[in-house]
């Protein structure tokens, strides 16, 4: 299958929004090392790609809102089919089916974005000055806008070269080893800690799952996504890795926004714990930790005040008087 019209699509958003900021004004030449039209245009390629997929994010909200729901009839379910793993499985689809819950919708706005990744890392991979006039002209590019494209810098370090590049691929871009290393790695970096972020601020909105293939996804998107950009970071273009830490970035505030419009449902305690614990607070935080809301101060017993008798009361208890003496 050819991904031609993912080449085309991408090019053409990247192209506008280069063409946008050069009708504003932003410099064509670089400055601070950077030459900035380009840089905006991924960040915005980030900004058009998020906009359009909007409505599949909340949907993906709603979708886990629903899965949170049903936890407690799959701990059921997970209880009465112990040891059958089959028939566990059909009634939990049938009840994913019935309740309208998609266990997959989770992931479906990074699957979406795939293809705009992947589009991307072709697009810059493909931006060296040496190559054929036949191949600077494809997806829709000019000539100029390759050869502006393949020289555009980030702090001296070009956005086609990558931290693994050789010092032949480097030396034809005209940048120097050292300066593409240290900004790849340290964009790289970024790159790991907000992919991380970005999965902890989840998990720590909506629990973890009690489904364990829930829950094994949970922990790929949280421990094994951030670990393999270790491996797969060295060989990402300087382009595709600022796309990823700004579409890391718009992810962590979006979904700090739609989390505080959706919030997470908190299952109340039932039973013996409820009893030994009363009601839990729901628990809140930011992207490193969880914060328990502060419990109600408990009200002091003071020991009631009586009131002293009014001036001419009689007494409560007046004491006996003695008896008078017997006269012999």
């Amino acid at each position: 299958m050819s991904l031609d019209w993912i080449y085309y699509a991408i090019s053409w958003i990247l192209l506008t929004w280069h063409s946008a900021w050069d009708a504003i004004g932003v410099p064509v030449g670089a400055v601070l090392g950077t030459n900035w039209s380009w840089i905006l245009a991924i960040i915005f390629l980030v900004v058009t790609v998020r906009v359009i997929l909007f409505p599949v994010f909340v949907k993906q909200i709603k979708s886990q809102r629903a899965m949170q729901a049903l936890q407690p009839k799959v701990k059921e379910l997970q209880e009465k089919h112990k040891g059958d793993r089959e028939t566990l499985q059909k009634e939990m689809m049938e009840l994913y089916r019935k309740e309208k819950a998609n266990p997959l919708m989770g992931c479906l706005p990074m699957f979406l974005q795939i293809p705009v990744f992947l589009g991307l890392f072709h697009t810059l991979k493909r931006l060296n000055p040496n190559a054929k006039d036949q191949y600077k002209v494809l997806y829709g590019w000019t000539a100029g806008q390759f050869e502006n494209a393949a020289h555009a810098k980030l702090f001296n370090a070009p956005i086609s070269g990558k931290f693994g590049s050789t010092a032949a691929e480097l030396a034809s871009l005209g940048a120097s080893a050292h300066t593409v290393k240290i900004v790849a790695g340290v964009l790289v970096a970024i790159m790991i800690a907000t992919t991380y972020l970005t999965s902890r601020q989840m998990i720590l909105k909506t629990g973890w799952a009690e489904d364990p293939q829930q829950r094994m996804v949970q922990r790929l998107m949280l421990y094994g996504i951030p670990v393999s950009l270790l491996v797969s970071g060295s060989i990402f273009p300087i382009g595709v890795i600022i796309y990823w830490v700004t579409n890391n970035l718009f992810t962590l505030g979006q979904q700090q926004w739609v989390l505080r419009k959706f919030p997470p449902l908190v299952p109340p305690k039932t039973g013996a714990a409820a009893g030994r614990t009363g009601a839990q607070p729901a628990k809140t935080g930011g992207l490193l930790g969880r914060k328990a809301a502060p419990a109600p101060a408990k009200p002091q017993v003071t020991t009631p005040k009586v009131a002293g008798p009014k001036p001419g009361a009689k007494p409560v208890n007046p004491k006996k008087t003695r008896p008078a003496k017997r006269q012999g």
